[in-house]
């Protein structure tokens, strides 16, 4: 009996679609392979059904709604034409050699010839189609495109100005390094630094950086350019024209910038903060220190007086004599001497009260003077007061004063040799209508180490074995209670110049508490 078409189809339909599904998985490429086989047994399932449709009863519905199915699963899932016309082929390579092994010469070449029209039919209808929803599907992506990029233009438009409002107007530099050259930099960073925007632009950022931060922040570029960690914020001291050094922060990072890795940054003057952490670091470590000493005043102070007080008893009686009275009359110094630390313990510890009044400044210099004119003779010391007769009367508290005077004096009688010379200056200025009295005190000694000048005025701090290392501290304390500051330096030749600026020119009439 001849084998139909009809009757092929039926007897070999689960081989024929188990087969083409194997062949899809494994000859189709990898967009077939990656498919659900759920998936491909139902379209190639459906793929037979047309075919038989074609072949056996000439309606070509069925591979039409296929086709158009089939175009819009493939576009989505991004094939390509050639990879589903390859799958239709598949059919025809099953098929073919079924057919030869079982059919008559004449039905097979009929057979054939069916099979091949409506494989080609199958694939031109679905290459037309498919090419012509691509287009569309082109065409509709290209419209959304420009929508898109007409939307993202005015959209980067409106950004790009905000952006450029937002750096040129922030408080903070901002800047952008290519190469370790300064290619952008808005508007304060050139402010911070005292430059116009021209004479940034092309400048190594080294050159915006203090000495001592050099080797550092150039350590931490180095290591972001390498992609090495490194610290996207830190501090260090940034360098103005004028040749000023200032406390600054950085926040840092690498990104694409014109197409090139750059680092941009912001940087941020950090002054004042440095100011009120150091203030309250000082705030803290003064507090400390002050119930400590408090606490050990009081426990020392009266068994210190009963020493004492036994010890004068003792230096009373007559039959202590020679040698023995000479050493309990140390011995009462001694303890006299441990009773102005404790004072001076205590007083540093309270706070500051100021009582202002009016107050001549010259008198009280030269009353301390005179009143130390004993301890000068001691040293055989010279001491030349120059006192300015336009310092006017002004408000201060002058018990405070007058004992940081007295501290100065006496650091300068240590300072001195024998047959030295102290030099006592007041001064009255008035710089840009704001006046203010400056007292220099001079001394012809061995001058301070450089390394030392930022720890003299600190609490406890001494190079002398029997100082307390409260006089200057207490100096710089009352100084800065009256609105006012000291500096020291060394002379040029020998011996250093202590001066302090004291403000007359605003309200100090009432009581006020400093630590």
């Amino acid at each position: 009996m001849p084998l139909s078409l009809k009757n092929f189809h039926h007897s070999y339909r689960f081989e024929i679609i188990d087969e083409w599904v194997n062949r899809l998985k494994e000859n189709a490429g990898p967009l077939y392979a990656a498919r659900p086989r759920e998936e491909l047994l139902g379209t190639i399932s459906e793929a037979f059904e047309a075919n038989y449709r074609f072949l056996v009863e000439g309606r070509m519905g069925p591979i039409n709604r296929f086709i158009d199915k089939i175009c819009r699963m493939r576009l989505e899932a991004g094939f390509h034409l050639s990879d589903v016309q390859t799958a239709f082929e598949i059919y025809r390579e099953i098929v073919i050699p079924i057919l030869a092994k079982y059919c008559a010469k004449e039905d097979f070449v009929r057979s054939v010839e069916d099979i091949n029209r409506c494989l080609a039919y199958t694939i031109r209808s679905f290459s037309d189609h498919f090419q012509g929803m691509h287009e569309r599907e082109i065409l509709e992506h290209n419209r959304e495109l420009e929508g898109q990029v007409r939307t993202r233009t005015k959209a980067l438009q409106e950004s790009e100005l905000r952006y450029k409002i937002l750096v040129e107007e922030i408080n903070d530099g901002y800047f952008v390094i290519q190469d370790q050259l300064i290619v952008f930099a808005n508007r304060a960073f050139c402010e911070m630094h005292g430059y116009l925007p021209e004479e940034v632009l092309g400048k190594k950022f080294y050159t915006f950086l203090a000495p001592a931060s050099r080797e550092n922040v150039i350590d931490i570029y180095r290591k972001s350019v390498l992609n090495q960690p490194s610290p996207a914020i830190f501090e260090y001291m940034r360098l103005t024209r004028n040749g000023s050094v200032f406390p600054t922060e950085i926040r840092a990072n690498v990104v694409a910038y014109d197409g090139q890795l750059s680092n941009i940054g912001i940087c941020r003057d950090i002054t004042e903060r440095v100011k009120m952490e150091k203030k309250v670091r000082e705030s803290e470590r003064m507090a400390y220190i002050g119930q400590i000493t408090t606490s050990l005043s009081h426990e020392i102070r009266n068994p210190l007086s009963a020493v004492k007080m036994n010890l004068q008893i003792l230096e009373k009686n007559p039959e202590i004599e020679g040698n023995d009275k000479r050493r309990v009359s140390i011995s009462i110094r001694e303890t006299t001497r441990l009773e102005r630390i404790l004072t001076q313990l205590l007083d540093f510890a309270k706070p500051l009260q100021l009582v202002f009044a009016p107050m001549d400044l010259n008198m009280t210099l030269a009353a301390c003077c005179e009143a130390l004119e004993v301890k000068f003779k001691e040293k055989e010391l010279t001491v030349t007061e120059t006192l300015d007769s336009a310092v006017p009367i002004f408000s201060a508290d002058a018990g405070k004063l007058e004992q940081a005077f007295y501290n100065l004096f006496f650091n300068a009688i240590d300072a001195s040799a024998r047959g030295g010379h102290i030099t006592v200056q007041s001064r009255f200025r008035d710089h840009q209508k704001r006046p203010y009295v400056e007292v220099v005190v001079k001394d012809d000694g061995h001058g301070i180490e450089p390394s030392l000048m930022n720890e003299i005025f600190k609490p406890f701090f001494s190079t002398r074995t029997k100082g307390t290392g409260l006089g200057l501290s207490n100096v710089k304390r009352i100084v800065h209670a009256h609105s006012g500051w000291i500096k020291v330096e060394n002379r040029r030749y020998k011996g250093a110049t202590f001066r302090i600026n004291l403000s007359i020119g605003g309200d100090h009439g009432q009581n006020t508490d400093h630590r």
